[in-house]
């Protein structure tokens, strides 16, 4: 049988402190947290690898579970501090969800796909706020946000999800097409926000932020 715990602690040393993730806290928070509990049962053996893990789709939209490495790279550049308020967006099994919550955020997880929806409430059992709606259109009546957290590709610039950061409020997606995307971070200063990219990284397009496709005659 699979040692969990070994797992976990395998992937902090192996993957995320390799890749610059250095903030105690947050190392700590993936050291404690069962990422096997927030993956489909027959995915739990897989739980610590190094790779994306695919948790559902509907229509054409497909949600993954980021990488840990790029996960803990993301959750580290929001720079949460205890009792911020932070946005979830496209929360899957809720797995961000409970790290941020686990680092003291208060944390409304925003998810689209029904079955998602209630495999979070489950398995976050009260940690987080879930909320079934278009992740287009974040939870505005939760707002504003000290930080928000997008698993997935976004090909266009999320303004209704910035709209909802307070001043010097942060977002983190994975931004861009595919082969050219990067984890970038976007801070609002008034009504201004500025980005700036962190890294190569690639997961699967969200359909609510996708570019609209276009004619070349």
């Amino acid at each position: 049988m699979l040692d969990y715990a070994q797992a976990r602690r395998m992937m902090v040393d192996c993957q995320l402190r390799t890749f610059d993730v250095n903030d105690n806290a947050v190392l700590d928070v993936f050291d404690s947290v069962p990422r096997e509990t927030f993956v489909p049962k027959s995915q739990e053996p897989f739980a610590y690898i190094d790779q994306p893990i695919r948790l559902g789709m509907a229509e054409r939209d497909v949600r993954v579970a980021p990488a840990p490495m790029v996960l803990g790279r993301m959750v580290q550049a929001l720079k949460i501090q205890p009792g911020v308020k932070a946005l979830d967006i496209g929360t899957g099994y809720g797995y961000s969800a409970a790290v941020m919550a686990q680092l003291g955020a208060t944390v409304t997880a925003l998810e689209s796909i029904p079955e998602l929806v209630a495999a979070a409430k489950e398995r976050l059992a009260g940690k987080a706020e879930v909320v079934e709606g278009r992740l287009r259109d974040g939870v505005p009546k939760q707002g504003p946000f000290d930080v928000i957290l997008v698993n997935g590709r976004v090909e266009t610039r999320p303004q209704a999800l910035l709209d909802q950061l307070k001043d010097d409020g942060r977002l983190v997606c994975v931004f861009g097409p595919d082969r050219g995307a990067k984890v970038t971070v976007f801070v609002r200063a008034g009504d201004v926000f500025g980005s700036r990219p962190l890294f190569d990284a690639s997961l699967p397009a969200l359909t609510d932020f996708a570019q609209e496709a276009t004619f070349a005659f």
